[in-house]
Formats: C-alpha cells, structure tokens, sequence
C-alpha cells in the first residue's frame, strides 16, 4: 500500500469589489512538504467574472493570478517571494488579505500523489461550482 502524505491546500478567489465580499472560486494551492509539492492552477472564467462584476479589471487580475501561479512554482522569475522555501511560499500565498486575489483558509487531507490531488481539488472546487 502507499504511503499517504500530509497536505494543505486553498482555494483561490477573486473578489472583484471587495466591500460586497462576493467571489468566484478560480483556482487551487496545494502544497505537500513530503513530496516536495507546492503548485497552483486556475482558470478565469471572464464571463462569470463580468456577470459579477462589469467593471472588473480582467486584465489585472489574470495578471495577478499568474503572479501566485509563478510564486508557487518559485524562482527568481517571481520575484524575492518567490526565491523564499516552498512553506514560506505556501503562507504568503494563502495569508489573509483584503485583495481581490484572496485565497480561503487552508484545510488539510492525505494524499498519495500531490498532482493528483491538485487535479481532483480543481475540479470539484473550481469548476463544478
């Protein structure tokens, strides 16, 4: 039998008018310190983001998706957050913050394969919603 491993994750959201507190799921963080696994996935649906929001900074916001998206996967290409450990990583990016990129608290599981579970999470928390 395989080994299950400890793992954290997060939905992400966007909040577009962050005084209505009103958000759509977007994406997903996991991170699994046994496996060494922090990634995170989304996808903006610009439609429904519109239907919540007309004003919305589409652009902005894909902007700062692909910033966590980049933070995650670490390198000097997102920035000196993105040089930090993976669990500093992981905390900065599912701290609490008034944004209109915000993630919600993070919830713990097991896991075999940390892929596997980022792909299950997407799809029952993102896009069956």
């Amino acid at each position: 039998m395989q080994d299950r491993h400890l793992f954290e994750y997060a939905v992400v959201r966007v909040v577009p008018r962050v005084e209505r507190e009103e958000f759509i799921n977007v994406g997903v963080v996991v991170y699994c310190a046994k496996q060494k696994f922090l990634k995170m996935t989304y996808h903006l649906d610009r439609e429904r983001l519109l239907a919540l929001s007309k004003d919305a900074d589409v652009e902005m916001i894909e902007q700062n998706l692909q910033s966590f998206q980049r933070i995650a996967a670490g390198g000097k290409d997102a920035g000196p957050i993105g040089e930090l450990d993976a669990p500093s990583r992981f905390r900065w990016l599912t701290a609490t913050r008034s944004t209109v990129v915000q993630t919600s608290k993070v919830h713990p599981g097991f896991c075999v394969d940390g892929e596997d579970v980022i792909g299950k999470l997407y799809t029952q928390l993102v896009l069956q919603e």
